[in-house]
């Protein structure tokens, strides 16, 4: 049988960003208030459509740059830049008012990131505590700036975004995407905390991630900006998986 284009409805394809730092002790998202319908005036994921020109993970880095004013370094790991990972696809017929739109979300994680600069379609754009939003899409929010649930179906990317960095990081050096380049065991074992909403155990914590080889490295420095007494820098080593796993405690 030939093919009909006019048979196929016109569709477009967008890229939305999950973007995750820790800031003050609390996993945060990057969110974009909208400046155009549909949604105008609501909090969203900063993202936006794809060019003909270009590719998909070439657009999420272009619209994190356009929207926020962030740069993405995309790679598995963490070299210098916002680490950018493809989440997932979401294609429902009615997600999106104005036509079909299939989006392809991305995680990006960013170590301590500069407060982000508006631009393109966003009025404004600011990091937001993650639960908060969470809270606000399933109903919860307590904040009255909270209460309006994300725009589209952002909450539910948004959902899947932040359990994707909590289950990742049971298993795979993810979690330094949150840390600076150096980084103590102490300010590593806080990100685990922002992330998973939980306190761990300093000794247990510091054995675990030291026992898998090649995880950590030192780098024969030390650093006094935690307070007391100098503490052991590392960098994120070769090793890729931590085994055995830290399993996530119950919050």
């Amino acid at each position: 049988m030939p093919y009909d284009p006019s048979a196929f409805p016109p569709f477009a394809v967008t890229v939305d960003l999950v973007v995750l730092t820790v800031r003050k002790d609390a996993l945060c998202s990057l969110v974009v208030r909208r400046g155009e319908p549909p949604y105008q005036g609501r909090w969203a994921l900063p993202g936006g459509f794809v060019r003909d020109d270009e590719g998909l993970e070439a657009a999420a880095s272009r619209e994190l740059a356009e929207e926020t004013g962030l740069r993405s370094q995309a790679t598995e790991r963490y070299r210098g830049g916002a680490h950018l990972e493809q989440l997932a696809t979401y294609g429902a017929p009615q997600r999106d008012p104005r036509m079909r739109v299939v989006s392809v979300a991305y995680l990006v994680l960013a170590p301590d990131p500069p407060s982000p600069v508006a631009g393109g379609d966003a009025r404004s754009a600011r990091w937001a505590p993650s639960d908060a939003l969470l809270d606000a899409s399933e109903g919860l929010g307590r904040d009255a700036e909270q209460q309006a649930p994300l725009a589209f179906d952002h909450g539910q990317i948004l959902q899947d975004g932040v359990e994707r960095a909590r289950s990742k990081i049971e298993y795979s050096s993810l979690a330094t995407a949150f840390c600076p380049p150096e980084f103590t065991v102490g300010e590593l074992r806080r990100v685990y905390e922002a992330v998973w909403g939980v306190a761990l155990d300093p000794r247990n914590f510091h054995r675990k991630v030291t026992g898998t080889p090649g995880f950590l490295m030192p780098t024969g420095g030390t650093t006094t900006r935690q307070g007391g007494r100098p503490a052991q820098l590392f960098r994120s080593g070769e090793a890729t998986v931590l085994n055995p796993p830290m399993l996530r405690p119950e919050a």
